[in-house]
């Protein structure tokens, strides 16, 4: 696996070797000795989420609060994803900042959003299933959001927005300026 620092450096892009022939390919799509060797430390994951949406679907911007935090290692089995992570620790040289990556079923790119960012996904290809891990369980009393289109943060979903398909829960969720935050003595990463 190689690991890289997006543009707000917590934010990694995990990028797996695929060994492929001509009956197929194979690949890891996740080393814990790796990842604690390259972050210093150890996520502990322990819950497994799978999610199938068609094309124009925008889900999110969604994170959970202290002490219900997620970190989430996001992942493509099917189809393309333009898979985003809002900052949104009040503390933090990037806050308001996003980081956007391509995942596909492709390129079998990975995105490690951790703690502390705000995540979401708009499905690109007529379908796509996504798997991620977390390193907290599901609390929906610490669920916060952050409206997708909201105008602060302005995110290229790369979708016409006609094709726009969001929940209505997710239409509801208040602007960046309006959302809860993270502050400065949230942990990034569950140590």
């Amino acid at each position: 696996m190689i690991y890289e620092r997006c543009s707000i450096p917590d934010v990694i892009l995990c990028k797996p070797k695929v060994f492929e022939d001509a009956r197929g390919y194979f690949t890891e799509t996740f080393r814990q000795d790796q990842l604690d060797a390259f972050l210093g430390f150890t996520i502990n994951f322990c819950q497994d989420n799978q999610s199938m949406s068609t094309y124009g679907v925008v889900r999110g911007l969604h994170f959970q609060l202290p002490p219900f935090a997620q970190t989430k290692l996001v992942r493509v089995l099917h189809g393309k994803i333009l898979d985003v992570a809002v900052d949104v620790r009040r503390d933090s040289p990037s806050f308001g900042k996003h980081v956007s990556v391509v995942l596909s079923a492709e390129n079998k790119h990975q995105l490690l959003v951790p703690r502390g960012f705000a995540h979401g996904f708009a499905v690109l290809s007529e379908k796509a299933v996504i798997a991620y891990k977390c390193d907290q369980y599901y609390a929906p009393e610490h669920e916060a959001g952050i409206f997708y289109k909201d105008e602060q943060l302005n995110i290229d979903w790369q979708l016409p927005a006609e094709a726009v398909l969001t929940s209505e829960k997710d239409r509801l969720l208040p602007s960046f300026e309006q959302a809860n935050h993270f502050e400065a003595s949230s942990k990034l990463y569950s140590l």
